[in-house]
């Protein structure tokens, strides 16, 4: 018997540090549909050790090119999410 559970994929993208600790510069994540911001980080740390974790805490969370400011939005099926650390500039 199937569930009828929707599956979403959708693609992670990390920069500088993030890349760094993720050990990649892409990845792709299915979630189930109705899946928020948050619950992406959830199994993305999952998948990940404990210095990921720490990166991810100092990140900010671009979704569709939009900037994340509440992680209980609802990703999209096919989303972009890039993790982008703090840059320093001059």
């Amino acid at each position: 018997m199937t569930t009828g559970t929707t599956t979403l994929t959708t693609t992670v993208r990390f920069y500088a540090a993030a890349r760094a600790a993720a050990g990649t510069e892409t990845t792709t994540v299915d979630l189930p549909e109705g899946a928020t911001v948050e619950d992406l980080l959830d199994t993305l740390r999952a998948a990940h050790d404990a210095e990921f974790t720490r990166v991810l805490l100092r990140c900010s969370y671009l979704l569709d090119e939009v900037a994340v400011r509440d992680t209980s939005v609802v990703v999209p099926d096919g989303a972009v999410l890039d993790v982008l650390p703090p840059f320093a500039g001059g």
